[in-house]
């Protein structure tokens, strides 16, 4: 399986949770595994659409993976869902591409897994939170795997790190058991 892992941080050097994940899912990977920093390749935000486009039909699963900000995804990744995800080309009329390829988030999140629940401090689950990403990938007829999420990342040891990104680098392979959703 050839799986593409799109990192979306903006300041990816200061994070210690995004660059060990990602360090991991490189150097554990149990098959091919191609890892692209976007804040790093569109600076000026300017995203080549035809050229993110091509790149996600030549992977069978895409990865994004990025800090939970806010409930939601980082700015760039919204804007390059907005660019490349359009009509005629992956939902509507003609926009068959990415019918039946997998996508996977993996997020990090500050705060504690118990937060993230109905009664808890944020409310809301870490699925429900994401649901409009997911309804995104349900549009495109793409079958959306479930979410790698890494809760506590402002006190997580070293050690514990270590673990996530072992546990981070097996899950990206894991094969899909899929409901077709469309």
């Amino acid at each position: 399986m050839k799986i593409m892992v799109i990192m979306v941080h903006p300041d990816l050097e200061n994070s210690r949770a995004n660059r060990t994940l990602m360090q991991y899912a490189k150097l554990n990977a149990k098959g091919d595994i191609d890892v692209r920093d976007l804040y790093n390749e569109y600076p000026d935000w300017n995203i080549d659409i035809e050229h993110e486009q091509q790149l996600i039909l030549q992977y069978d699963r895409v990865v994004f993976q990025f800090p939970f900000y806010w409930y939601s995804c980082p700015p760039l990744l919204k804007k390059w869902m907005d660019d490349v995800l359009i009509s005629g080309w992956a939902f509507g009329p003609g926009g068959n591409s990415l019918r039946s390829k997998e996508f996977m988030l993996a997020t990090t999140i500050g705060g504690p897994e118990h937060s993230y629940r109905a009664g808890g401090a944020d409310r809301f689950t870490i699925s429900e939170l994401l649901r409009p990403i997911q309804a995104t990938f349900y549009k495109c007829k793409a079958n959306y795997l479930p979410a790698f999420v890494t809760y506590n990342v402002d006190r997580m040891s070293d050690v514990a790190f270590q673990a996530e990104g072992a546990r981070y680098a097996e899950q990206i392979f894991v094969p899909a058991v899929v409901e077709t959703q469309y």
